[in-house]
């Protein structure tokens, strides 16, 4: 048996736990070590420390300091490994925590987070699932009941110094061309609710003040949530500091492609059993600037979709040129309002797309002056059929069912 090199108590705070962190800083020390080709499991918070709870209040989403996110395992150091090799990591299986069968998807206020969709969402609200083994339903969404795709939405290796001075200083520049924009443009570094492993003194106060937020994907990985990471994949992640420093946390049991409910998946605590190797060189041998993989050979059959396109109109009508991310929030909207005419809410729906293995795919970028992208959604995941017929849509749902909703106070 692997062993589990990290472990969280879910009934214990994660800043109590020396091989947790929250931000990335070349200095944090290792948790622990492993030697290329071993294997072993590290269990994960979910990205929030337990902060979400099971329950029928979305106060808890509205309510979450976002500068406390997301707590990671790790990280873990690899015998041999230096800059410029890649860290090649095996995601050997993946799960749920016993004590923890279930996850949570939310939207944050637009006060406090926002989301790809938050104008048309600008409150917080969330949604329950449960896992019952490889499948999941919900309380607050009925009708849906799915496979998980269980991945990890955030995984990377720690930057060097000079990487860390290149994200804060391009996102502090960033952030200074609309300083007042709500949500902000970026998330800069936070000292008060750094959590830095095993650093402590001085040395953890300075590191703490210039750690960069785990909040978006970078060049090492990080938080790129991309559901097909799952068991079975193999990714290639370029190595900037001795020892790698290899990161993982904010599972998800399913999520859709885009994650357009922001905390868009179903998150979870859990376990990661991965192995590690090494590319000596391979950076340059390669030429890889962000991190490559292969998916997982399991993914769930799921094979009839809608399909719902959306051009570079925005809902306002105003034209924009060749813009995917644009196209796809039409294709977002376009599905979310045919979903309403079988009886679910808009924020039902939406948290379909964000839950759910729906496809998102940018399909056409020549034709000036619209890209086109499109969004899958399969039709088998619903207990009723949704595909377009002259008897119309009819209404499968009871609608007292709704999602819970906290206004900003």
């Amino acid at each position: 048996m692997p062993n589990t090199l990290i472990k969280v108590d879910l009934s214990c705070p994660p800043t109590e736990n020396e091989q947790i962190h929250n931000r990335w800083h070349p200095d944090i020390p290792m948790a622990c070590w492993v030697k290329p080709g071993e294997d072993f499991i590290l269990e994960t918070y979910d990205w929030t420390g337990g902060f979400i709870k099971n329950n029928d209040s979305a106060d808890d989403v509205r309510d979450i300091d976002l500068t406390t996110v997301h707590y990671l395992s790790g990280p873990v150091g690899v015998h041999g490994a230096e800059p410029g090799d890649l860290l090649v990591v095996d995601l050997l299986d993946i799960g749920a925590k016993s004590d923890s069968l279930w996850g949570f998807n939310g939207f944050f206020s637009k006060k406090n987070g926002g989301g790809f969709l938050t104008d048309h969402f600008p409150y917080a609200q969330k949604s329950i699932w449960d896992i019952e083994g490889m499948f999941t339903k919900s309380r607050h969404v009925p009708g849906v009941h799915f496979a998980g795709l269980i991945h990890p939405g955030l995984i990377g290796c720690l930057p060097d110094r000079r990487m860390l001075d290149i994200w804060n200083t391009r996102e502090a520049e960033f952030i200074a061309t609309d300083p007042n924009r709500v949500p902000p443009l970026a998330a800069p570094p936070s000292f008060a609710t750094a959590h830095m492993g095993k650093m402590s003194g001085p040395e953890r106060d300075k590191a703490a003040a210039e750690g960069a937020r785990t909040v978006p994907p970078r060049e090492h990985g990080g938080n790129c949530d991309i559901k097909d990471l799952s068991r079975g994949s193999k990714i290639y992640f370029p190595v900037y500091v001795d020892g790698a420093g290899l990161s993982v946390g904010d599972l998800h049991f399913s999520q859709g492609d885009g994650e357009i409910t922001f905390c868009g998946a179903i998150e979870m605590a859990g376990w990661v059993h991965m192995r590690v190797s090494l590319l000596k060189g391979g950076m340059a041998m390669y030429g890889i600037k962000n991190p490559i993989f292969k998916p997982s050979p399991i993914t769930p059959t799921y094979n009839d979709y809608l399909i719902f396109e959306g051009i570079s109109v925005d809902e306002w009508g105003k034209q924009h040129y060749l813009d995917v991310h644009v196209a796809y929030r039409q294709a977002c909207l376009n599905a979310i309002e045919y979903l309403t005419k079988f009886g679910y809410s808009r924020a039902q729906a939406h948290s379909i797309l964000g839950v759910a293995p729906v496809q998102g795919h940018i399909s056409g970028v020549v034709d000036i002056p619209n890209a086109c992208a499109t969004l899958w959604l399969p039709t088998q995941i619903f207990d009723f059929d949704i595909n377009p017929s002259s008897a119309g849509p009819v209404l499968h749902l009871d609608q007292s069912i709704q999602m819970p909703l906290s206004l900003d106070l």
